[in-house]
């Protein structure tokens, strides 16, 4: 795992550390992985801070699941006052699920008017994979080389991510993420939808009828890929083309993060048969979804009763209602826009004098450095990456890293980051590329 925390370390750790790791070794066993080298015991979260049990602040700029920031004052108060109230499930009349629901479904696209509701990301993944077999009749699913898409069985099996010892499903077909660094292709749009049309042609030849093409529409996992706009519109004419569905997936990238519109998929000018989103949507609380087109959703409605028990239920509901409100009151995409481009503008200042950086790329707050050995052969340097993520945790700054050699800084913080987040953040990596050899 990539920035994960060795337990063979344990007795380096202070005690304090040490006694709790081998407690949640012992309890939760070894699946459970921690970031950093030196693990960290949050006890408290604040807008764009979070604290230490030593009461040490650390600037987030990596968590996107409390989208809106951390124990938001609106978010926390709608759940309280809903908890108060009334928590059940969507098997009655409920006026704040419609209203929320309209309120979603305006968003998106008009040909995208309909919404399943989950708990998790990968559920909303699994049941936009059900949707996609049921309505084409085939089984043959295409993804790019490093994806994830969640945790469940059939997300897992799309989730390449996740690494050898968990095996692709076998009607599970990769194709190259598009790599704007590293390829040596002219049209980065034009390759990717040969690379697709190619996974097609091997499916069919193979007798499976493919039903979905799915990809993170920043590919925050391959890599973080972002441009240019408009890439992805030949591969989802691919895609058409062949009968299957298109599946943006938007449990990272939506919710305004990219600063061009609510949702990723919206940079590239196209619309997706289905959209998933993940936990981000209520700030944390167990909420996701699956928008899609109604002619997709509609036989499958009426054949195939779907259920699930706390989706969302009210105080999720309330959560999410309050989230959309923050994103739009707070103009948080405008905000993840201007905060973005000072973090690629300065990241871009740095990479001038420092021949480690191959390339600075992103959209609005979800960026990426990519850290090389040589910028001539574009060697990655995964090492680099992790001390420098390491680094800066030492630092109170919180970052992760990403790609497939693990040497993509991964930065996405909370939307309400500000501009001078961006200059702390700034201050930090310069200072920590100075001081590494």
């Amino acid at each position: 795992m990539i920035n994960g925390f060795d337990a063979a370390t344990a007795a380096s750790l202070p005690e304090h550390e040490r006694a709790l790791v081998e407690r949640r070794q012992a309890l939760l066993g070894p699946s459970y992985r921690l970031f950093y080298k030196e693990p960290l015991h949050l006890v408290r979260g604040e807008g764009v801070w979070l604290y230490d049990h030593d009461g040490k602040a650390y600037l987030d700029a990596y968590n996107n699941v409390p989208s809106v920031g951390h124990c938001n004052p609106r978010v926390t108060e709608a759940i309280a006052r809903q908890a108060t109230v009334l928590n059940t499930h969507t098997r009655y009349l409920d006026a704040a699920l419609l209203d929320y629901s309209e309120r979603l479904l305006a968003t998106f696209p008009a040909e995208l008017s309909r919404v399943m509701y989950t708990c998790t990301g990968s559920e909303a993944v699994d049941l936009a994979l059900r949707i996609a077999c049921f309505a084409t009749g085939g089984t043959g699913i295409i993804v790019t080389e490093n994806a994830y898409h969640g945790v469940t069985r059939a997300a897992a099996e799309i989730s390449p991510s996740l690494g050898e010892n968990m095996p692709l499903g076998q009607h599970v077909v990769t194709v190259p993420a598009p790599d704007s660094y590293r390829s040596s292709e002219p049209d980065i749009g034009a390759a990717m939808a040969r690379d697709v049309r190619a996974a097609i042609a091997f499916l069919t030849r193979r007798g499976i009828k493919p039903a979905a093409f799915i990809a993170d529409s920043i590919f925050s996992t391959d890599g973080i890929f972002s441009d240019p706009a408009g890439f992805l519109k030949e591969t989802r004419a691919a895609v058409r083309a062949a009968g299957a569905l298109y599946i943006a997936d938007e449990v990272q990238p939506g919710f305004g993060r990219l600063g061009d519109g609510m949702w990723g998929f919206m940079r590239h000018g196209i619309v997706p048969d289905i959209a998933v989103m993940g936990k981000p949507m209520g700030n944390g609380m167990p909420i996701a979804a699956a928008v899609m087109k109604p002619d997709i959703q509609e036989d499958f409605g009426r054949k195939i009763r779907y259920f699930n028990t706390f989706g969302a239920n009210h105080v999720s509901i309330a959560a999410a209602s309050a989230v959309l409100s923050v994103i739009e009151d707070e103009q948080l995409i405008d905000n993840a826009k201007r905060s973005g481009e000072a973090m690629l503008a300065g990241m871009r200042a740095l990479q001038k004098n420092d021949e480690r950086i191959g390339d600075v790329r992103g959209r609005g707050l979800f960026v990426a450095l990519d850290f090389v050995k040589d910028r001539t052969t574009r060697e990655p340097d995964g090492a680099l990456a992790s001390d420098v993520v390491n680094e800066m945790r030492r630092r109170g700054v919180l970052i992760s890293a990403s790609g497939p050699a693990g040497n993509i800084l991964k930065i996405r913080p909370p939307l309400p980051f500000s501009r001078e987040n961006a200059d702390h953040f700034l201050d930090v990596l310069g200072a920590v590329l100075s001081d590494l050899p």
